[in-house]
C-alpha cells in the first residue's frame, strides 16, 4: 500500500495566508465596483426644516 503524505504545517499556513489575502482583495474590489456602478435614485425627503426634533432633511439634495 502507498501511504499518502500530508502537507506540512508550513504549507497549510501559507495556503491560509493566501486565502485570507485573496478574500480581502476580492471584498475590496467588490466594494469599489458597487461604489462606482450604483446610482442611488432620488427619494422623498423633507425640503424645509421640520417642526419636530426628530424630523431631518438632506444636507445637500442631489436632485
Amino acid at each position: 500500500m502507498i501511504s499518502a503524505s500530508r502537507p506540512s504545517a508550513r504549507t497549510v499556513i501559507w495556503l491560509l495566508v493566501g486565502l485570507v489575502f485573496a478574500t480581502f482583495v476580492g471584498a475590496n474590489a467588490h466594494l469599489v465596483y458597487v461604489a462606482i456602478a450604483s446610482q442611488p435614485a432620488c427619494v422623498e425627503h423633507i425640503k424645509e426644516k421640520g417642526q419636530q426634533p426628530t424630523e431631518f432633511r438632506a444636507a445637500a439634495a442631489a436632485c
